[in-house]
């Protein structure tokens, strides 16, 4: 069996990695130096900070691990002899990040045959560092975390996002965001799905859902609400990645109001 890693080890090193990219991030941020330009749609933003950051870890990866097959948000897959896979998105939250809003990260996840078995979610600016081994529990700034216990939506507040294809695809969770909002304490919308799941790993929000995400978005963030004691729900199979969030019992109750 290929699966010899010490997961620890590489844990320390996609830790690195992280740090280090968030570093490319800061160095950019709030500058006019940005050369952000749009990709998919008009709302889907790249700017120089992401491609150095996904090509930082490239090398990277290539230097420690050449068998190892890497996913990338803005060059897609680079495969390789192995059956580990990186799945990195470079700039988690880059529409935030380019108007100078502190809310963005840096997603990185390994791969096993399909199987998540380590995490790292790092938001430079906030200096908040989410790790995760499967099986070791979720850990910020090297503290163990949990999710929310809290049970009723009327005291809860939510995460949630909007596809990139809003404009053009009735799919696009505004009747979802109308249906549950007067329920809730709040709805709070931070653009980037990466950080808004280890807000609910952490229990800073109560529960989270969104539509029409990649496996780069969510790989790592999904492994650190498992971790700290959430669970992770698919509510719909048409919409690429689309999942409900938080402990077993709000996770429920936000299924009786989204589709």
């Amino acid at each position: 069996m290929e699966n010899k890693l010490n997961l620890q080890e590489t844990l320390a090193f996609a830790v690195h990695c992280a740090q280090e990219i968030g570093k490319i991030h800061l160095s950019y941020f709030r500058c006019d130096n940005q050369e952000a330009t749009t990709k998919s749609y008009v709302s889907d933003v790249v700017t120089r900070a992401d491609k150095e950051s996904e090509a930082y870890f490239l090398a990277e990866i290539a230097k420690r691990y050449p068998d190892h097959a890497v996913l990338g948000e803005e060059s897609g897959m680079h495969s390789a002899t192995g059956d580990y896979c990186w799945v990195v998105d470079p700039l988690d939250g880059t529409n935030s990040y380019s108007q100078g809003l502190p809310v963005f990260s840096v997603s990185i996840a390994l791969q096993y045959r399909g199987e998540t078995l380590l995490g790292v979610v790092y938001a430079p600016y906030l200096s908040e560092l989410y790790t995760a081994i499967k099986g070791e529990g979720a850990f910020l700034n090297g503290d163990k975390i949990h999710v929310s216990k809290k049970t009723e939506l009327d005291v809860s507040v939510l995460g949630t996002g909007f596809p990139y294809d809003k404009a053009v695809n009735p799919a696009n969770n505004i009747d979802n965001f109308a249906a549950i909002e007067p329920y809730l304490r709040g709805i709070r919308r931070m653009g980037s799905a990466a950080y808004d799941l280890c807000c609910v790993a952490a229990g800073w929000l109560d529960g989270y859902w969104e539509l029409n995400l990649n496996l780069w978005d969510m790989c790592a963030g999904a492994l650190m609400v498992e971790e700290a004691g959430g669970v992770v729900r698919s509510f719909r199979e048409d919409r690429n990645i689309s999942i409900v969030t938080g402990n077993k019992v709000i996770v429920e109750k936000i299924l009786s109001f989204v589709s």
